[in-house]
């Protein structure tokens, strides 16, 4: 079974705001992403600073998507981006404040920008097909994940598109370190429910 890697549980579930996290993190979830859509700066900057209490207190990291400026001034020590923003951000700005960094790749080139940025971690996706959004990349399956772990090495690496707990030893068998999970918890008949399974597998003497 994955251990835990450089802060990253192997059930990295991502959530569209903070009254998701006060259904779940309390559970027992060890890591986190707050991926925030269209938000405006107020609202962004109070859902960080409310997130980042609550998973403080319950010992889970977070790890907060693409407004890495918000998440410096908060004192979030996470931060994730797309290739879209991993572009726009001041990565200097970020190394000063210390912060870790996860970067997404789909492809080759992609993933050579985010070495380049010196990532704490890599993500990969969509693993299999996924009905979160439509994506121009074809499921990169079981073997791309193998690829992946021989170019980056030792590096942390983070799965994500349509991974169930039935497929996600598979995944961490093929060589990542953890696996990202939306849409098989968020549209869940019972949500809590089902992020129990995800914990009971990462962690089953948990």
């Amino acid at each position: 079974m994955p251990e835990l890697s450089r802060g990253l549980d192997p059930f990295y579930p991502i959530v569209p705001d903070f009254q998701w996290l006060m259904r779940i993190v309390p559970l027992g979830v060890k890591t986190v992403q707050l991926r925030l859509k269209d938000a405006a700066p107020k609202e962004i900057s109070r859902e960080i600073a409310d997130s980042l209490a609550l998973t403080r207190r319950h010992g889970c990291q977070l790890i907060v998507n693409d407004y890495w400026q918000a998440a410096i001034e908060e004192g979030a020590d996470y931060i994730h981006l797309g290739q879209e923003d991993l572009a726009a951000a001041d990565l200097a700005a970020i190394k000063r404040a210390g912060m870790r960094l996860g970067v997404s790749t789909h492809d080759e080139a992609e993933l050579e920008t985010a070495l380049a940025a010196e990532p704490t971690y890599v993500a990969l996706g969509p693993i299999y097909e996924t009905k979160l959004k439509v994506m121009k990349w074809a499921p990169q399956g079981l073997e791309r994940i193998a690829q992946w772990r021989r170019r980056i090495g030792r590096l942390p690496l983070v799965a994500i598109g349509g991974i169930t707990p039935d497929r996600a030893t598979g995944v961490i068998a093929a060589g990542a370190t953890s696996v990202a999970v939306i849409t098989d918890f968020l549209t869940h008949p019972t949500p809590e429910q089902r992020v129990r399974t995800w914990i009971a597998w990462a962690r089953p003497s948990y």
